[in-house]
């Protein structure tokens, strides 16, 4: 499939959001200040955006393995951080965190009523919390997404994690007596039903960030991404879990885009591309894997609508 470069037009509030993240980034080291802790939860920012593009969400299904046909009348839930991450970007405005060095660690999805293609979307986003241990810092955004039928139709929650180094904030209990103890890595179950199995290209992170905006280069230029330990690009978390979404309604849900009722995901692991992977279930969990036994790069549970 060729490269949807005719949809980063519709991309410029994602991209001055990133942009600004980096701006601020820079004016605080230049700047030397420290800013003020902030108090949470934050003030909500909302905004009113048009309605989205029918061939940018046609593209976009696709490019995630789903089946454009399904979402004739509404939009896919996964693609919010298109329109949300302008907002959720403002909410962290001023925080004393390094945000150049962000990663996503995952977020919720609740799913309350499709949301509906053709009209405005109203979207609201506030920094709900700040999980500051001295070494690592997990900022909790929301992002609300609805219409003036359903204001609540879409719940989300993203988690960002900034590492801090270890460094004078860190406690001692942490830093010096108690011993660091390795994480085991979240595997595929050696018993989980596979429900896909994907063949994704080295150019996949390029395409994910023509359709939604977000250009981080880690994801699409090599050298980049070679700077911060990765072997290549990775794939974006979001696409990911997009893929793990169409997936599981494809296969789980026979075709119905509307079982879904709330998502929680973790990512576990960098997923390096190009790669071969493949979509497993167990029970309420879904998984994205090598092979069943293998390190997951996304853990994911579910529920389904009643």
């Amino acid at each position: 499939m060729a490269l949807p470069t005719k949809h980063i037009i519709h991309q410029g509030p994602v991209l001055a959001s990133l942009g600004g993240t980096v701006l601020s980034a820079l004016r605080q080291k230049l700047s030397g200040e420290t800013p003020s802790t902030p108090v949470t939860p934050g003030p909500e920012i909302t905004t009113t955006i048009p309605p989205r593009p029918a061939s940018l969400v046609r593209d976009y299904v696709r490019h995630v393995g789903g089946d454009p046909s399904s979402y004739r009348k509404t939009i896919p839930a996964h693609l919010f951080p298109q329109w949300g991450f302008p907002l959720a970007a403002q909410t962290l405005a001023g925080l004393p965190y390094p945000l150049a060095r962000v990663l996503n660690g995952g977020c919720r999805m609740e799913l309350n009523a499709p949301l509906p293609a053709g009209v405005p979307l109203r979207v609201r986003a506030r920094l709900e919390d700040i999980d500051d241990n001295g070494r690592r810092a997990v900022l909790k955004q929301r992002v609300i997404t609805g219409t003036d039928e359903c204001p609540d139709a879409l719940v989300s929650y993203l988690y960002a994690i900034v590492p801090l180094g270890g460094g004078k904030g860190a406690k001692k209990s942490e830093t010096k007596s108690a011993p660091k103890v390795k994480k085991e890595p979240k595997r595929v179950p050696a018993g989980a039903r596979e429900l896909a199995y994907w063949r994704i290209p080295g150019d996949a992170g390029l395409a994910f960030a023509m359709l939604t905006g977000d250009f981080n280069p880690v994801h699409w230029i090599r050298p980049y991404a070679r700077m911060f330990g990765f072997r290549s690009t990775i794939l974006h978390g979001f696409s990911t879990m997009a893929r793990a979404v169409e997936g599981l309604q494809r296969t789980a849900f026979a075709g119905s885009t509307r079982e879904l009722a709330t998502f929680d995901v973790q990512f576990t692991k960098p997923l390096i591309l190009p790669a071969k992977v493949g979509l497993y279930q167990d029970g309420d969990t879904v998984y994205v894997g090598d092979a069943p036994g293998a390190s997951a790069y996304l853990v994911g549970t579910f529920t389904r609508a009643s």
